[in-house]
């Protein structure tokens, strides 16, 4: 059976999330790395638009595999390395 589009994106975020462009960090997250990467940075860095990159986000947020971070009126993603490692070992064992 083939992916699912939506799931090919939301892994290609997860993927772009674990190592940001420096000039990404810069640009559009304050103050440290850690503090994660907006829709913004992340539709510029995979090509997408921002309104479907922030979905997917929320989504990803909402399943708790993102930690989010408001800095005035942006939220700031950052992989929960923790919960992803604990999806994949239930993926692992079959579910």
């Amino acid at each position: 059976m083939p992916e699912a589009p939506a799931g090919r994106t939301r892994l290609a975020i997860l993927e772009w999330l674990k190592n940001p462009p420096a000039r990404a960090r810069r640009r559009w997250c304050h103050r440290h790395p850690a503090d994660g990467a907006t829709a913004r940075a992340v539709a510029d860095g995979l090509g997408i638009p921002r309104r479907v990159a922030e979905s997917h986000l929320e989504v990803l947020a909402a399943l708790g595999l993102l930690r989010t971070r408001r800095a005035g009126r942006r939220t700031h993603y950052r992989r929960d390395e923790f919960r992803i490692a604990e999806v994949a070992r239930l993926f692992e064992k079959g579910w």
